[in-house]
């Protein structure tokens, strides 16, 4: 019912490493979707044979070994169904399930013990005051436009018609925009109906009704735990619900808490009303009408901007200097993962609007969360193999080896490029130069590792695997991108 709104949340704000939290971010998403899929299931009716019953018990037999894992702190081992077998289950949705768990252990591609592993001191340290990618990401340059102009309207109103009252309006625009939950139209009801619910009926009306009979400190007390702990049950329920206690708690408080003693005066509560709904007037304004697109739109434009991020992430390093390729390597990393969770949220979104394109909306809204967990493992991969690429301590390749490497990351990025001009409408190769690109690759690898040492030997071999395992997500993807193109918001 929750989701995993809050394990997202955590997720981010957490001192884990970067790769640690990528890692961790295609987990939680494939285990969201499992969780979604095993939902629809139940809804559906089967029979009750041997056969059924074992499939459900291997499933759950191959949940448990991975629950077991991750709780020990150990990285979850190989997980295999009789995939192909699709024949033989009369369960629906039984073999997307098997499939999921199947790639949660290959999350975990390339790390080392999770007991080290977490706070690894190989990745830059996280900056406690700007986002890693702050500078680089032009979204926030525009959330940060986005909210300036709302707030400046704001400011700009209530000194023109001399109404300094309603300046909480300003303080509702840095308060509202700190919000991600939910789609967008849904946030204006629930800023409204909190701001009604906290600000007339519950502010107002304890002014009317209650604050008179009060005279001491411990009354306010008993009043402001009252309303806070209503807020608070709000704000703790499900995600699509919490912002409405946070709008009833910040209304209260504006009214209530901006003094040291009780407001007796209706007019300072009317003109606190005022000032939020004339905020999330001007946040509506800005945020959704201004500048603002279908959520399905979006969505498909993030998903997009994806593809093509990771085709750079594929050709990184561009800069011969260590330090430089690093942060460009990891700015790009936060970026992806960034519009991993933004996808996810816009998704959420597209259930909540309603216009004649909505079916369309619908099946793009499907496509691409099918598509999500195949894009994100091949992130995950990409990273593992990061850091050959950029010939970290430990990781140097030969020089034809790496040559190799780049002309296989170069089909790589192409072909990914190509799956983007696809869902914006545009002619494209196909991936045969890539799948041409393995051979030498994997020949090259063959040639250096005979006749060396065990260590160096099991290196290529990792190496090798990993470049192997590209491959398959990158053929897997574009065969199920091709399959049903998405193209102007429908498939």
């Amino acid at each position: 019912m929750l989701g995993t709104s809050t394990l997202w949340r955590d997720l981010r704000r957490s001192e884990y490493s970067p790769n640690y939290r990528a890692q961790m971010g295609g987990v939680v998403a494939l285990v969201s979707s499992l969780v979604d899929i095993a939902a629809t299931a139940s809804q559906h009716s089967f029979g009750s044979s041997k056969n059924y019953q074992k499939e459900l018990r291997d499933l759950a037999a191959a949940v448990a070994s991975i629950r077991g894992d991750l709780m020990y702190r150990r990285i979850p081992g190989p997980i295999h169904f009789n995939l192909d077998d699709n024949a033989s289950s009369g369960i629906p949705l039984l073999r997307n399930m098997e499939r999921i768990v199947v790639l949660i252990p290959q999350a975990y591609v390339g790390a080392r013990s999770m007991d080290v592993y977490p706070f690894s001191s190989d990745d830059t340290p996280r900056s406690k005051l700007m986002a890693p990618d702050a500078l680089d990401n032009p979204e926030h340059l525009k959330f940060a436009l986005k909210g300036c102009l709302a707030a400046s309207l704001c400011y700009v109103i209530y000194n023109a018609i001399a109404w300094p009252g309603i300046s909480t309006a300003v303080t509702t625009c840095l308060l509202t925009a700190l919000s991600t939950i939910g789609a967008s139209r849904q946030k204006q009801i629930l800023r409204f109906a909190g701001a009604l619910v906290g600000g007339f009926l519950i502010g107002m009306g304890s002014q009317i009704f209650i604050l008179p009979y009060l005279d001491s400190i411990a009354g306010f007390t008993v009043l402001f735990v009252l309303v806070t702990g209503v807020a608070a049950w709000f704000l703790t329920s499900d995600p699509r619900l919490s912002y409405f206690g946070l709008q009833v708690a910040l209304a209260f408080y504006l009214i209530n808490l901006q003094k040291f003693a009780m407001e007796t005066s209706l007019s300072i509560a009317r003109d606190r009303i005022v000032g939020i709904l004339l905020g999330l007037f001007m946040m509506w304004l800005v945020f959704d009408q201004l500048w603002g697109a279908r959520a399905a739109v979006e969505m498909k434009r993030t998903f997009i901007s994806n593809l093509r991020l990771l085709a750079e992430l594929a050709r990184e390093p561009l800069s011969k200097e260590l330090k430089v390729a690093t942060q460009r390597g990891h700015a790009l990393r936060e970026t992806i993962n960034a519009n991993f969770d933004k996808v996810r949220s816009l998704a959420d979104a597209v259930l909540f609007e309603f216009s004649s394109s909505r079916q369309q909306d619908l099946a793009l809204r499907d496509r691409i969360r099918q598509l999500q967990p195949h894009l994100r493992m091949l992130f995950l991969t990409r990273i593992a193999l990061w850091k050959y690429r950029v010939q970290l301590p430990g990781f140097e390749l030969p020089k034809p080896v790496a040559m190799a490497q780049e002309e296989f990351d170069h089909h790589l990025a192409t072909t990914l490029d190509g799956m983007a001009d696809r869902m914006e409408g545009k002619s494209s190769e196909g991936s045969d130069n890539f799948k041409r690109s393995v051979k030498p690759l994997d020949q090259t690898i063959r040639t250096y590792a005979s006749g060396k040492s065990h260590e160096v030997a099991a290196q290529f071999g990792t190496f090798l695997s990993l470049s192997r395992r590209i491959e398959s997500l990158t053929l897997s993807l574009d065969v199920e991108m091709q399959r049903k193109v998405i193209v102007g918001g429908t498939r």
